[in-house]
């Protein structure tokens, strides 16, 4: 299969499926035009298409079937896909502990490839989503009033504890999610969805100090 390109509209988010099954790709589109946000949808059959895409524009997100790695090692891919922005990865359940690491560091999110699953990668595009509109609203900041490594205190003071945090939440509702009561449910969801978005708005702020600190330095 060649790449396909499914623009839902023109807009700056993006998201890409690296998926190589054409049923799943079809269902996740669906699942995600349902939601009714605007994003350019890129769907790639194989690992090195997925990187040229990247490396042509930034995404919001990247949705990845663990079936499109093939022999591709999990961690050479999930490092390469991870500096360009958060992964969300399908995968079987028992497959949860290789990627506990990405998931604790808040690079990855797990979605166990079992029952309505498809309705999860939506919910967690949808998030993906808001947490950038609501980043890029935020009011800048008097970037040459901040020291020289400004993004660097931030993201070790702020995003390296907030993955911690996330990771575990994520974790829990991953495997306790039948369990827990609804109440209790909500005030785990609650938890990694502030932390997503503490996280989003942590990465925007760090990479726009560092560009228009670098173009005072140019200017």
């Amino acid at each position: 299969m060649k790449q396909t390109n499914l623009t839902i509209a023109e807009d700056d988010r993006r998201v890409i499926l690296g998926i190589a099954s054409q049923n799943l790709a079809e269902k996740v589109t669906s699942a995600l035009r349902s939601l009714s946000r605007p994003m350019q949808l890129s769907v790639c059959e194989d690992v090195p298409k997925l990187r040229s895409s990247l490396e042509r524009d930034s995404a919001t997100a990247v949705v990845l079937d663990e079936a499109l790695l093939g022999s591709t090692p999990l961690d050479e891919a999930l490092l390469q896909l991870t500096e360009t922005c958060p992964v969300i990865v399908l995968a079987p359940p028992w497959r949860q502990a290789e990627f506990s690491s990405w998931i604790a560091q808040g690079d990855v999110e797990f979605v166990s490839k079992v029952g309505d699953f498809v309705a999860l990668v939506a919910a967690f595009i949808a998030r993906r989503l808001r947490w950038a509109e609501l980043a890029d609203s935020a009011i800048g900041l008097p970037w040459r009033e901040l020291p020289p490594d400004f993004a660097s205190i931030l993201r070790h003071e702020i995003n390296n504890p907030l993955t911690g945090i996330l990771g575990n939440a994520e974790l829990l509702l991953s495997n306790l999610r039948e369990k827990i009561p609804p109440g209790a449910l909500q005030r785990l969801e609650t938890v990694v969805d502030l932390a997503v978005r503490l996280r989003e708005t942590t990465r925007r702020l760090s990479n726009a100090w560092e560009r228009d600190h670098a173009h005072a330095h140019t200017a």
